[in-house]
């Protein structure tokens, strides 16, 4: 089990590692667009694409600090690492959008029509597309892996796929009516858009730093799992669960008669938790035994 959960996360710093190397060719695709046609909008969109490269660098380093082991000042782990990446990205995410008004109200103060529309249109869209297959992949493997940074890494991808979008409309009505002041306008709807994103995945990770409950399903699984699993047991109560990470820390008291041995209790925690690994892989689990006077006649009746 611990031999498959290092291949896991080492298979996600590996995706990690690409994300990088992604970010860095779209950014150099994005401003040779900007440089053969002068578009603000353009030069906005490859401005995004260096907070995507640092963002990137934060997940990479954050997957690989939050993989490291307990140690004694971290007695349970350093999982919580990916959800300050996430901040980071959020806030990355506002500064770029800032910029974006900043340059879209100086164009729009001096509005200039740009050269080389259509070849900016053709290079600027080959880096839509690369960063739009990208993202898909990015938050689908983070969903699959449990891992907040690489899904977060995602969907700040899939804001720029949304303002390379909106920068490609803009370029292509400027030219076609004639009307400079379209290409800096759409930059400063897009921006607002990538704002209004940026704060939304700054509140989700919070989230996650203040230790939220797993969403609903996923604690009626657990429920459900530990019923299944704890024969010979009479209840389990005070099931509390969070999530630090690609980790769910679950815990609860397993109430079992007073007659029972020892060693036959151990035997019910066993299978409880392999139970939970199997549908949670890399759950960190915690069962306080207790005696049937102890029943609370609540939570999680075995049957």
């Amino acid at each position: 089990m611990m031999a498959h959960a290092d291949l896991r996360r080492q298979s996600i710093g590996t995706i990690a590692s690409l994300s990088v190397a992604v970010g860095v060719g779209v950014l150099a695709l994005k401003f040779f667009a900007y440089l053969i046609t002068g578009s603000v909008a353009l030069y906005s969109d490859a401005l995004e694409s260096i907070v995507n490269v640092a963002a990137s660098g934060a997940a990479l380093l954050a997957i690989r600090y939050g993989a490291r082991p307990p140690d004694a000042n971290h007695p349970y782990g350093h999982h919580k690492a990916e959800y300050l990446s996430v901040v980071l990205e959020g806030v990355l995410i506002i500064i770029a959008a800032l910029s974006i008004l900043r340059e879209a109200y100086f164009a729009f103060l001096t509005p200039r029509m740009f050269t080389a529309p259509v070849e900016g249109l053709l290079v600027n869209g080959l880096a839509s597309v690369i960063n739009g297959g990208w993202c898909w992949f990015l938050i689908s493997e983070g969903r699959k892996r449990r891992s907040p940074a690489l899904v977060a890494d995602g969907r700040h991808l899939f804001t720029d796929v949304i303002t390379s979008v909106g920068v490609l409309v803009g370029l292509v009505l400027s030219v076609l009516t004639g009307i400079a002041l379209l290409d800096s306008a759409l930059a400063a709807l897009v921006a607002l858009n990538i704002l209004w994103s940026g704060w939304r995945l700054i509140r989700q990770s919070l989230g996650g730093l203040m230790d939220e409950a797993v969403p609903g399903d996923e604690l009626d699984e657990i429920r459900k799992i530990i019923s299944a699993n704890a024969e010979g047991a009479i209840e389990a109560h005070d099931v509390r669960t969070r999530n630090a990470g690609r980790v769910t820390f679950i815990e609860f008291h397993l109430v079992v008669p007073g007659s029972m041995a020892v060693s036959d209790a151990h035997g019910i925690c066993d299978r409880i938790e392999a139970a939970l690994r199997a549908e949670f892989p890399d759950a960190v689990i915690t069962i306080h035994v207790e005696p049937e006077e102890k029943a609370k006649h609540q939570g999680v009746v075995v049957l």
